[in-house]
């Protein structure tokens, strides 16, 4: 059971991880808050944006804070499957004789920076399906687990599109979040300048370690959620579906695919936390719109249409959202339409007259 000291602890810890990214990162606060809810929550994060905003160097300054392993693996066409979940070699006993001996990939750590991760082939994509869902590496026959917590953490340039390879829909999938991280402002720029020109090394240091993470994360699934925070959100997620029985009009007209069920949990497990993150012990309706966007946007497959009208995803979005927004489960039973009644006798009158000064000022 969750008490108030857990929620007091739990934001306290919280607070200090924020504090300790900002020493490395100016701005993009939303992009270092989706980053980590998504962390404590135990989901993969895709960051998109364009080159020198600062992805790479968020994911370094997170595997210090956490005080947790890191390895960087540069993603480029010719990169094999074992050259990410390692291969078995063959190495001489001291009798002299050969055998296999695994050697483990980079993916053996705690937390992994696929650097522009849509830059290898599907071959290799492929490798990094088990160990993201699964936790798990399967070569020649034998799974090994890796080790908790374990993240995935990919950076993609949605400009230079030469030469790169879309992640498949099963690898989307897998990531909690898509987060878009902008360009910065004009103060915020200068920041960095100025920020780098003293050191461009991390400065952050640890905040919370493994087992305090795996700690907030067990705290975080024991948050209730009531009904019907629970069925909007399945609703809001049903409703990206043209087909399903919840479509809404934005999805009819616009998405030719919806989001898949992992869509559902990922909303459940992220509006969770920043419950506790906001200092609460429930999850609210805003939290499940503001996680709407990064857990939806990159689950949606967009049609024709909105691909000729210009719609991006976030968009479609909005209007689920404001479609739904009046329709959120009741807490008791629906209140039925007043029907249209007569005025009062002694009202009419007073009608009949306004009617009828104006039709004279018609005339």
């Amino acid at each position: 059971m969750v008490t108030e000291n857990d929620i007091k602890k739990f934001s306290e810890q919280c607070k200090n991880i924020f504090e300790q990214v900002e020493r490395d990162m100016i701005g993009q606060k939303e992009v270092v808050q989706g980053t980590i809810i998504a962390m404590i929550a135990g989901g993969n994060v895709l960051l998109e944006g364009v080159p020198g905003v600062g992805k790479t160097r968020l994911v370094r300054s997170l595997g210090r804070v956490f005080d947790l392993p890191f390895k960087r693996i540069q993603f480029t066409p010719d990169l094999m499957p074992a050259d990410v979940t390692g291969t078995n070699i063959i190495v001489k006993d001291d009798n002299g004789n050969s055998q296999f001996q695994f050697q483990p990939g980079p993916v053996f750590s705690n937390i992994i920076l696929a650097d522009e991760i849509n830059r290898a082939t599907p071959k290799t994509q492929s490798a990094l399906l088990e160990a993201m869902q699964e936790h798990t590496v399967t070569v020649m026959g034998v799974s090994r687990k890796l080790n908790e917590p374990f993240f995935v953490l990919a950076t993609q340039n949605p400009i230079e599109q030469d030469g790169t390879y879309p992640l498949p829909e099963a690898q989307m999938d897998r990531f909690m979040f898509k987060l878009i991280v902008p360009n910065p402002s004009l103060d915020e720029l200068v920041q960095i300048v100025n920020m780098t020109q003293k050191t461009m090394d991390e400065v952050a240091e640890a905040a919370c370690t493994g087992e305090e993470l795996l700690e907030m994360r067990k705290t975080a699934n024991q948050i209730p959620v009531a009904d019907e925070v629970m069925y909007y959100a399945m609703k809001l997620c049903s409703a990206t579906h043209p087909n399903s029985e919840c479509a809404s009009a934005a999805a009819k007209k616009y998405i030719r695919l919806g989001a898949s069920p992992r869509a559902g949990q990922a909303l459940i497990s992220a509006a969770k936390v920043m419950a506790l993150m906001k200092g609460r012990f429930n999850v609210a309706y805003n939290d499940i719109n503001e996680l709407a966007y990064p857990v939806l946007r990159h689950r949606m497959k967009m049609n024709f249409e909105a691909v000729a009208e210009r719609i991006a995803p976030d968009d479609v979005i909005k209007m689920i959202i404001d479609e739904l927004g009046g329709k959120r489960a009741p807490a008791a039973a629906p209140v039925a339409p007043a029907e249209k009644t007569e005025a009062p006798a002694e009202e009419q009158p007073q009608e009949e007259g306004k009617k009828k000064r104006k039709l004279f000022a018609k005339k």
